[in-house]
């Protein structure tokens, strides 16, 4: 595997991370508009700096060449008080994404690459997760989880328990909490060296 090959992948990743944080941002400011938003994070992969492992490329896996780390999707952590308007708060995101791209602002992210983890402002209850669909329910296998869609929107998965820690990285990558406004970019946070 030739050395430029492999840099060109590294940047690939770098740039792919900063797309998605881009889009946080976008996402983060169409939602601020909305009275039942509490706050908005970057959790997952594009809330840290990236590291380094084989990815599951199979040139790249073959030769065991680690690359920085692929973030596949954007997990964004939403506080709100109420679930009414969730149909609402997802037109509202991929609304954000579709004419920043059209702008030429340098984002291209989709809002099916989002993955919202619906949170309770009092005790970080994890809620559900904010569906991608555009009715609910759709008639699609996802919707025929148990409780899925009994508030709408709100998807469901089998037997998923998220872990202790989902909510670790909001700490640092907290974008907007009402009463305060916009904390920061996404862009701005920490970096791979």
């Amino acid at each position: 595997m030739r050395r430029a090959a492999i840099e060109e992948q590294d940047r690939y990743m770098l740039e792919r991370q900063r797309q998605f944080r881009a889009a946080a941002d976008v996402v983060a400011d169409a939602w601020t508009r909305f009275q039942e938003v509490a706050a908005v994070a970057v959790i997952g992969s594009v809330a840290k700096p990236l590291w380094k492992e084989v990815p599951r490329f199979s040139e790249f896996r073959r030769a065991r060449i680690e690359v920085w780390h692929e973030c596949s999707d954007l997990d964004l952590a939403l506080w709100l008080d109420s679930q009414e308007r969730l149909g609402e708060l997802r037109r509202a995101a991929a609304l954000a994404l579709r004419q920043a791209f059209e702008k030429g602002n340098g984002i291209s992210v989709a809002d099916h690459q989002l993955d919202v983890f619906l949170i309770e402002p009092r005790t970080d209850a994890y809620l559900g997760r904010l569906c991608k669909f555009s009715q609910c329910p759709k008639q699609k296998l996802d919707c025929l989880v148990p409780s899925c869609g009994e508030i709408a929107f709100n998807r469901r998965f089998a037997e998923f328990t998220p872990h202790a820690d989902l909510l670790i990285p909001a700490e640092g990558a907290m974008l907007y909490k009402r009463g305060v406004g916009r904390l920061r970019s996404a862009l701005n946070l920490p970096q791979t060296r």
